[in-house]
């Protein structure tokens, strides 16, 4: 099966802030060719949490052209293309919002989510970001960028379809239960798995209807929060999953679906730097539990 990994790194929180692209080239099983484009996005500014993960700064990209400048070159890699990304709302609603902001028609291509492929095939995992995922499969992504995240992203994804015995889309979408998402011109179509969801002892934190995101990966999730936020506030963190149509536990049990892990006062956790909250999700992940376990760069790049 051939495909094409994208990855994109966002100067702002705003999805049509993308400043850098970068894709990996699959024929026949072989990665064949990664490419990345830095860019200037079309806000000036950066924020300084974006910086700390890519490391991409203005001055980086002030020569750089905007994305609309560099479409005519990449949108004939991926048109009428499969491509597959990491937590592909992330990257694919990039995209889109990009492409909105800039009046650009969307391309036609099918895509899926390696996030979701690795839950189906590493099952049990206390973490599915792109560096654990990478860590635990002995794939080297040493440097955070686009270019690294969507090379190890179709190393991870050949491993993955290797282990499952998939090598048709037919195969990918009966064997894990999925739909593969559509981007056509005038809309698009999320790829999604079935989930499984109930909602005792959660807080009553609710979100306003009109905002619920059915393709966010926490639309009718329990969300768990322990330790400090450097993004934002902890209620502004629990109101945004709220209007994404997620729900906000107290506590982790049997019924969460994502802890979210903050910055943690050593002075409060044991020697092992972990809350009570993280113990016991290690526990129950032990024992069966689905529940996943994410950094706060990983649960931003989710909203």
């Amino acid at each position: 099966m051939d495909f094409i990994t994208l990855d994109f790194e966002t100067a702002t929180a705003q999805r049509d802030s993308p400043c850098e692209i970068g894709l990996t080239f699959v024929n026949d099983g072989q990665i064949r060719a990664t490419k990345s484009w830095l860019i200037k996005p079309y806000y000036k500014e950066f924020d300084h949490f974006n910086i700390l993960i890519h490391g991409i700064k203005p001055e980086h990209v002030a020569n750089n052209p905007e994305f609309h400048q560099l479409w005519v070159e990449i949108k004939p890699h991926i048109e009428n293309k499969f491509l597959i990304a990491h937590n592909a709302g992330f990257d694919i609603s990039v995209l889109r919002k990009t492409l909105e902001t800039y009046k650009l028609p969307f391309p036609t291509l099918n895509y899926f989510c390696s996030y979701i492929l690795s839950k189906k095939v590493w099952q049990g995992l206390p973490a599915y970001d792109l560096k654990s995922l990478c860590k635990l499969n002995n794939i080297d992504l040493s440097f955070h960028r686009a270019g690294p995240d969507s090379k190890a992203t179709a190393e991870l994804t050949l491993k993955a379809f290797q282990i499952a015995g998939i090598s048709t889309l037919d195969e990918l979408t009966v064997k894990l239960n999925t739909t593969i998402g559509k981007l056509y011109n005038g809309g698009y179509t999320p790829c999604e798995t079935n989930r499984v969801h109930t909602t005792s002892k959660a807080m009553k934190i609710v979100g306003d209807p009109n905002k619920y995101n059915s393709n966010s990966i926490f639309f009718e999730r329990t969300v768990v929060f322990t330790g400090t936020l450097s993004s934002m506030v902890r209620t502004e963190a629990q109101r945004i999953v709220a209007d994404i149509g997620g729900t906000i536990g107290n506590s982790v049990t049997m019924e969460t679906d994502f802890l979210v892990v903050g910055q943690q006062d050593y002075r409060v956790v044991g020697e092992d730097g972990m809350s009570n909250k993280q113990e016991k999700a290690l526990k129950l992940i032990k024992k069966g539990s689905t529940l996943e376990i994410l950094s706060e760069e990983d649960f931003l790049k989710n909203l």
